[in-house]
């Protein structure tokens, strides 16, 4: 029976290092010490975003109604995902008032979302 790989200790929560790997044909064994990727770091909820995310080819229309969240929600999950891989998020820059304005007349947000998006680019 295989377990789900866990990332961090379960004593100390401090970061797990790989140092055995088994094919599950041969048998044929490996051991030394290999890194998780950034991936292996992040949760079941944010693993299962990113799936969706992907499936819908990064459209974020669709992610809001597969999750039943908002477009403000969604970039509030990529940004925390950004983080959790290590990266610095772009959320101070200034917001793109054309697009956010194109976005509205396409439908895409509703207009209490292209205000609250206006607003967070004039922090």
């Amino acid at each position: 029976m295989a377990y789900p790989l866990i990332s961090n200790c379960p004593v100390c929560s401090k970061q797990l290092k790989i140092t055995k790997l088994q094919c599950t044909n041969c048998q044929t064994t490996v051991e030394n010490e290999f890194e998780l990727s950034k991936f292996a770091s992040l949760g079941q909820e944010q693993l299962h975003f990113i799936e969706v995310f992907l499936k819908s080819r990064g459209n974020i229309k669709e992610v809001e109604k597969e999750l039943g969240i908002s477009y403000p929600t969604v970039r509030g999950k990529l940004d925390d995902i950004i983080s959790s891989l290590g990266y610095t998020s772009n959320k101070k820059t200034e917001v793109d008032k054309k697009k956010v304005v194109s976005m509205l007349e396409k439908g895409e947000i509703t207009a209490e979302e292209a205000i609250q998006l206006l607003k967070e680019g004039e922090l």
